[in-house]
């Protein structure tokens, strides 16, 4: 299993954006959490600030939007160049149009799914994506436990990838530690989103080289 660890920004400094992300070039990609206080009771950035995030930033951006009308708004993103964009399955009306006109526009299109919602609703889909994202905490804040009912539905998420021939990227986020990523591993996710656990460590490099260690230490790996 090839291990992807995306560090959120939402955990860093705010007011060292740019600097933060270089603190992070030995990651995979940087997870940009957009948020708009409808969707989510929280608010971060928008298009503008992710623009000129991206022009500065050593690593790919992986951006995961939390907004009401995604299909209105997520095309933006792939157009500035962000290499993926992932909206809620939740706030998307025709979510099999948004992640091809995503592709189109030459970004990588996930889909992403709130705690409670169910995955076999989006079974059929599969193959229009590239990256499925499992919540394991509800979106909106960092910082939260990770939620382990959710395992189950990440176990069946990864045998319907299995099963579908897809080569799809199973992504979780939220309450990732190096403890909790084997579990995350051990039921099939390939793509691990950890915030605090990178930012709040002292050494950031070293942060993500130890889940990267401990992602490794599943069978599945």
């Amino acid at each position: 299993m090839t291990c992807h660890i995306h560090p959120s920004i939402l955990s860093a400094d705010f007011s060292r954006l740019g600097e933060e992300l270089k603190a992070i070039s030995s990651a995979d990609a940087a997870h940009i959490d957009v948020m708009d206080g409808h969707f989510v009771p929280n608010l971060t950035w928008g298009l503008p600030v992710v623009k000129r995030l991206k022009e500065v930033s050593p690593v790919p951006f992986d951006v995961h939007l939390m907004i009401e009308e995604a299909d209105r708004w997520a095309p933006a993103y792939a157009q500035v160049g962000c290499e993926s964009v992932t909206f809620h399955a939740e706030a998307a009306t025709a979510p099999i149009k948004l992640a091809r006109t995503l592709r189109e526009s030459g970004a990588q299109a996930g889909m992403a799914l709130r705690p409670a919602t169910g995955v076999e609703p989006y079974l059929d889909m599969l193959t229009e994506l590239d990256m499925l994202l499992i919540m394991t905490v509800e979106p909106g804040f960092g910082g939260q436990p990770f939620l382990d009912l959710t395992l189950p539905k990440i176990r069946r998420a990864a045998a319907a990838i299995e099963g579908s021939g897809a080569d799809l990227v199973l992504q979780v986020d939220g309450g990732i530690t190096t403890e909790t990523i084997l579990r995350a591993a051990e039921a099939g996710a390939t793509c691990f989103v950890a915030g605090s656990s990178v930012y709040g460590a002292d050494d950031i490099p070293a942060a993500i080289a130890g889940l990267r260690r401990a992602a490794s230490l599943s069978p599945q790996a």
